[in-house]
């Protein structure tokens, strides 16, 4: 991409960027796998998600639907060519039209982010709490070992209630064909449990023990063109026996048979218990980390532009939708359980400005004491990120332009790091009694 910038009497860089012919094509393409994921579009072989689209949904220019996604996805690339951090994402204005096989003109007017000063650069008093692990999570991982481990025996014989576990044998068709999926000698089902739809549930509550029936549910499926439908099941059912959930006891005995990896039980204990410490060294220096650039902030001086706090709160409203759907809950539920509407914009009035703050005076301290990045330093703001794949993060950000956003990252850790490096630290002892008011 080619890039040039001119700096403006407001303090505004206006950059004019130009995306080649194959970059161009590459936002089209990652534009459409967008569009797929979203609209729940499944791969298929030898064909394109233009041609499934255009199959499926009667589209037939894909690249004019999703032209505004693909536009901001370049808008990285230029952001990062000129090597300044924006205060806020810069909106594109398109010089030329989007097609492929030709290149792109756009135009950036960019805010860069302040450089703003800290009323001190001496060194924070934090106090922590000390923390360390109790011999009762030990045995919370020793019972979640167990019910792994759990088996399921014979109860006393009644009428299957909701939540009982009971043996079934099976068979279901479908058009006449068998499912094999859906046939069994013998398998474990939790009825009422929401595994299968409300109509096998409604025929299996209320059999006993020994007894067989055969009746007819609906349930989802999908037909040759992808589409959701409702197929309607044909199923023949016999409780074998009602059953109760048993889980062992960890013992030297089990140890040995189960886990041989360890001596007894106390080696088992102590491999957990090493673990858990691992992790909660990792979670107590995040901790540690938080309460002393809370203090930095403290420190910050200066205003904050109207458009910052409103883009920073967008993507932390945007973050937190996500997340609401992932738990299957409805957004007023969900604002509703953080005390109501006033409320839960209060929270978010509040949460914005402390990370806008936080993020600001780690700046001022990383530039004051004249901090400098290394590539293990990065490394590490990847692994804040994903510590399962830092690599893939790494990947990712910079493929997709973001390099300037992941060394932003890097710097903050670092000056957090710094910070409590040379902090004046107080551990209080947890048992330690609260003093009077």
């Amino acid at each position: 991409m080619k890039v040039t910038q001119k700096k403006l009497d407001d303090g505004r860089l206006l950059i004019d960027a130009v995306a080649s012919t194959a970059e161009v094509s590459n936002a089209l393409n990652n534009a459409h796998l967008a569009f797929a994921q979203q609209m729940g579009m499944r791969p298929e072989k030898d064909k394109t998600v233009a041609q499934a689209a255009e199959e499926r949904m009667g589209i037939k220019d894909l690249d004019s639907v999703v032209m505004n996604q693909a536009v901001e996805a370049l808008v990285p690339f230029a952001i990062d060519k000129v090597g300044v951090i924006p205060a806020f994402p810069p909106q594109p204005e398109p010089k030329t039209a989007l097609k492929r096989g030709q290149t792109f003109q756009f135009g950036l007017h960019l805010t860069p982010k302040p450089d703003y000063e800290l009323t001190s650069y001496e060194p924070v008093s934090i106090t922590i709490q000390e923390v360390s692990i109790d011999e009762r999570q030990v045995d919370e991982q020793i019972n979640q070992v167990a019910e792994r481990y759990a088996e399921f025996v014979a109860d006393d014989p009644h009428p299957v209630r909701k939540g009982d576990s009971c043996l079934l044998a099976m068979e279901s068709y479908e058009n006449g064909e068998k499912l094999p999926g859906l046939t069994t000698d013998a398998r474990t089902y939790s009825a009422g449990a929401g595994l299968m739809p409300d109509g096998f549930d409604e025929n299996i509550i209320g059999m006993d023990v020994g007894e067989t029936k055969t009746f007819t549910f609906e349930g989802p499926g999908i037909d040759d063109e992808g589409n959701e439908i409702v197929e309607t099941i044909e199923c023949t059912v016999t409780v074998k026996e009602i059953q109760k959930k048993v889980a062992p006891v960890i013992d030297d005995a089990w140890v040995a048979k189960f886990m041989p990896m360890y001596k007894d039980v106390a080696a088992m204990r102590d491999d957990i218990r090493r673990c858990l410490n691992r992790q909660l060294s990792g979670e107590y220096e995040n901790y540690k980390r938080n309460m002393a650039a809370g203090e930095l902030a403290k420190r910050f001086q200066g205003s904050i532009a109207d458009e910052v706090y409103e883009s920073m709160s967008r993507n932390l409203m945007n973050n937190m939708r996500a997340e609401v759907e992932q738990q299957n809950m409805t957004w007023d539920q969900f604002v509703e359980q953080q005390g109501g509407e006033q409320q839960f914009n209060m929270m978010m009035m509040m949460q914005t400005r402390q990370m806008l703050v936080q993020g600001y005076a780690l700046d001022a301290l990383f530039r004051h004491e004249g901090l400098v990045v290394s590539d293990e330093d990065v490394q590490e703001a990847c692994a804040a990120m994903n510590p399962q794949n830092p690599q893939g993060v790494r990947r990712q950000m910079e493929e997709s332009g973001r390099g300037f956003a992941l060394r932003e990252a890097a710097e903050r850790i670092k000056a957090n790091k710094w910070l409590l490096e040379h902090a004046d630290i107080t551990v209080k002892d947890p048992n330690e009694a609260p003093a009077a008011e």
